[in-house]
């Protein structure tokens, strides 16, 4: 039966069994990966008698092609020259592994491996693609002059990643913060992932915030923080000079109020003296008046 009848009878498969790990395989971005598929020969087998196709799952394309001994690569999908390998020197104990090599984000799916010998059995290996985010960096904003109460900003930042990462923020009792958030992420040409993550927080001296980038594909996460440190009240110039020429004006007043009230205080005083010594006159006249009547 010529080979690319394969594909058409898979219904029909014969007593062989391909291996394939039910996992999928993790590779690194920029490295090379190994998509594993193996089969056990029979005691007789010849590697001539071996027919092998690797190809992408839900697309048919083709990656890679062995048949009567030799690589057919002359319908090698798009992207794919110079990339793939098989171990060739394994070939005869049944190792149809796929090389693949300086993975790519593109990369990122499902492989189908066809073989036939006598009989075929195809199989599919999942590829999941990964790559380490950078050291997270983080900013605050403003840095300086920084009063409690204000509002600041807190920048997290870290780059060349994938897939897209989880970003987390907690503060000095780990409590893990999620009002205020903003997080962006953005894909380079290549695919990989630029993070940034904003949290917004009122200021308060000797809090340290504290962003983690997680990246689940690879367990891998990185931190970095920041701590607020307390600054001292400052007055600007202007505000100064208000403030003193408030308590001039305020003690210039009450000097005032209190020369007032000294002299309304003496003017009662001699009110009251007045008229005292005017009482005084009118009962000695009055006194007088009624000696005379008497005489």
């Amino acid at each position: 039966m010529p080979f690319p009848l394969l594909i058409l009878v898979l219904g029909l498969a014969g007593a062989m069994e391909i291996q394939v790990p039910e996992e999928p395989v993790v590779a690194l971005f920029g490295q090379d990966a190994t998509l594993l598929c193996s089969f056990s020969p029979e005691a007789n087998f010849s590697v001539a008698e071996l027919s092998l196709i690797w190809q992408l799952t839900d697309t048919k394309r083709l990656v890679h092609e062995f048949s009567g001994g030799q690589d057919r690569l002359q319908d090698q999908g798009q992207g794919y020259a110079n990339r793939t390998a098989l171990f060739y020197d394994q070939l005869q104990r049944g190792n149809v592994s796929l090389l693949l090599r300086r993975v790519r984000i593109a990369d990122e799916g499902s492989f189908t491996c066809f073989v036939r010998v006598r009989d075929y059995d195809s199989a599919a290996v999942a590829l999941q693609v990964a790559a380490p985010y950078s050291k997270p960096s983080v900013h605050l904003e403003p840095s300086k002059e920084l009063k409690p109460g204000d509002v600041a900003e807190v920048t997290c930042h870290a780059s060349r990643g994938y897939p897209e990462a989880s970003v987390l923020w907690q503060d000095s009792w780990v409590a893990t913060l999620t009002a205020n958030v903003t997080t962006w992420q953005v894909a380079n040409e290549e695919g990989l992932f630029e993070v940034r993550s904003v949290l917004r927080v009122l200021v308060e001296p000797g809090v340290t915030y504290s962003c983690l980038v997680l990246n689940a594909a690879l367990r891998q996460h990185g931190h970095a923080s920041v701590t607020i440190t307390g600054q001292p009240l400052a007055f600007p110039a202007v505000a100064l000079w208000v403030t003193v020429a408030l308590a001039v004006c305020v003690v210039a007043l009450l000097g005032v109020l209190a020369f007032v009230c000294h002299q309304k205080i003496r003017e009662s005083c001699r009110e009251d003296e007045e008229r005292a010594a005017l009482q005084l006159l009118e009962n000695t006249e009055s006194r007088e008046d009624r000696e005379q009547e008497i005489d």
